[in-house]
């Protein structure tokens, strides 16, 4: 049991709690002081009828303003906090005691090791770390700290090694040992790299006012610095392949190329050449030999696109790529090794395809380690006016004409319509219409889009249920789409020829208040 004193600074008031203690025949294990007027005692374990009569008798001590139980010691908590953070550490941390003797060591040392920490106690650092005179260095009149390069389990690792003074009630530091972490060669150069090659400025290339793309690019940023397969679902023009290319341009391998091969759009002999190349005399005497783009990609990255369309042939050796970055050329026996990061895009969902038999499920779940979906457009209400600005902007500036500028009934029209097609559908739509305008003003009777196609794809929804529950479906529809176009609901009234009432009380029934003043 821990109790927590709260006291005032006064001469001889611990003896009086420790005569309380021994009065009440009760163990005290330990004592600390955190701050003036804070006294913890660790006790051994009280049961509650002594418990209560201690509390009282503690209280009534001169000088004492308030006595509770409290779940831990002050030191207890900091070395729960130590042991927290040492196993977090993905260095290897080892601490010494003023003889060189090991005393503690994390779990990334233990599991090198293989041994627990008991095993290694009080032996000296020497028999595991091999290259620096710990104890010549413990024993001189003031070490001071030193990096250097150690051995530590047949691997050498750059090493600092910390004195650790305290000091005492005169100001007077004393050494009481050391602590030496180790970085391993290639995590510093990780590290160095990360450092002068991270370009988040690929992100800023996409429009994110809508909160699920500021929720895929923080993932995407996360995601750009591993090296572990990326696949990237979406449908359609929703942008997976502009998002893969700002993956590729802030990640570590940002020197190396980006090669691409759409799964889809070759033949299955063609697409193997493509991917692996041929050997010299593959196709006849004269064929000098070709290099795949996975092999010319090295160093760098490469995309399937439309990754669930590739064949049974092609998916089993992109299976053995993925296991040890190795693959045979066609017509050629000696193996070719790649480094290279993979990202896949699909517009199919590759678990369905598993289910059909379409796709192999190891495959899959290589390729599943690391996910991101494109939302589509419709997902992205927020962001559908400014990328049309921007592609007005861009395309005017392209046609060498005025940037005309929309009208209301083309703004309800651009949030309102379903964009199947995605965000390339809208550059295409916009792009084609200001090639045809005329004027100044963009409506929405300049853009061809197949409006019946817009109605059948939500048309199925209408005709559930009753007739006043399909009311209230488009009802609410209409207002969703409507209300972000309008600083008030008293405007938003006008525009709907209700009363102020009727669209407030509407909005409240729906969820869809704002929650400024209307």
């Amino acid at each position: 049991m821990r109790l927590q004193v709260t006291c005032e600074d006064r001469l001889g008031l611990t003896r009086e709690l420790l005569a309380q203690l021994e009065d009440n025949r009760i163990d005290l294990r330990g004592i600390e002081i955190d701050v003036a007027g804070i006294i913890y005692l660790h006790l051994s374990d009280v049961d509650f009828a002594s418990l209560q009569k201690l509390l009282p008798d503690l209280r009534r001590i001169a000088g004492v303003m308030d006595v509770k139980t409290v779940g831990y010691m002050p030191s207890e908590r900091e070395h729960h906090e130590i042991q927290a953070l040492m196993k977090a550490l993905p260095d290897l941390v080892f601490a010494l005691d003023i003889k060189g003797r090991l005393t503690q060591a994390n779990d990334a040392v233990l599991n090198i090791l293989r041994l627990s920490l008991k095993d290694i106690q009080g032996v000296q650092a020497g028999s595991f770390l091999k290259g620096f005179a710990f104890l010549q260095w413990l024993s001189s009149e003031s070490p001071q700290p030193e990096t250097c390069k150690l051995v530590f389990a047949g691997e050498e690792f750059l090493a600092d090694i910390l004195p650790i003074f305290i000091p005492d009630t005169q100001g007077v530091s004393h050494l009481a040992g050391a602590v030496v972490v180790l970085k391993s060669a290639r995590r510093v150069g990780h590290h160095f790299n990360l450092l002068h090659s991270y370009d988040d400025s690929s992100f800023e290339q996409f429009t994110a006012e809508s909160q699920v793309m500021q929720q895929l690019l923080h993932q995407a940023r996360r995601f750009a610095m591993q090296d572990q397969p990326l696949l990237i679902m979406g449908e359609t023009g929703s942008g997976k392949e502009m998002l893969v290319r700002a993956c590729h341009r802030a990640s570590l391998r940002a020197n190396g190329p980006l090669l691409t091969l759409n799964c889809a759009a070759l033949p299955d002999d063609v697409a193997e050449h493509e991917l692996f190349g041929s050997a010299p005399g593959a196709f006849g005497p004269d064929w000098p030999g070709k290099k795949g783009l996975l092999e010319q990609a090295s160093g760098g990255a490469f995309l399937l696109d439309e990754v669930a369309e590739m064949s049974p042939l092609l998916q089993s050796k992109l299976l053995r790529v993925l296991q040890d970055g190795r693959f045979h050329r066609v017509g050629q026996e000696s193996e070719v090794t790649v480094d290279v990061r993979l990202y896949c895009t699909t517009r199919k969902s590759l678990g369905e395809q598993v289910r059909k038999g379409l796709f192999r499920e190891d495959l899959f779940f290589r390729l599943n380690v690391l996910t991101l979906e494109m939302p589509t457009l419709r997902q992205r209400l927020a962001d559908i006016m400014p990328l049309a600005q921007q592609f007005c902007s861009r395309i005017s500036e392209e046609l060498q004409r005025r940037r005309p500028r929309f009208s209301r009934s083309m703004t309800e029209f651009l949030n309102s319509y379903p964009w199947p097609g995605n965000v390339r559908q809208l550059k295409n739509a916009l792009y084609q219409a200001l090639t045809l305008l005329e004027g100044d003003e963009l409506t929405p009777d300049v853009l061809r889009l197949p409006l019946m196609d817009a109605h059948e794809s939500t048309a199925e929804q209408w005709f559930e249920g009753s007739l006043p529950e399909a009311t209230k479906r488009f009802e609410r529809l209409m207002l969703e789409r409507l209300y972000p176009l309008y600083p008030s609901s008293r405007q938003l009234a006008q525009r709907l020829g209700l009363s102020h009432t009727a669209v407030a009380n509407k909005l409240r029934e729906y969820g869809l208040n704002k929650t400024e003043p209307v």
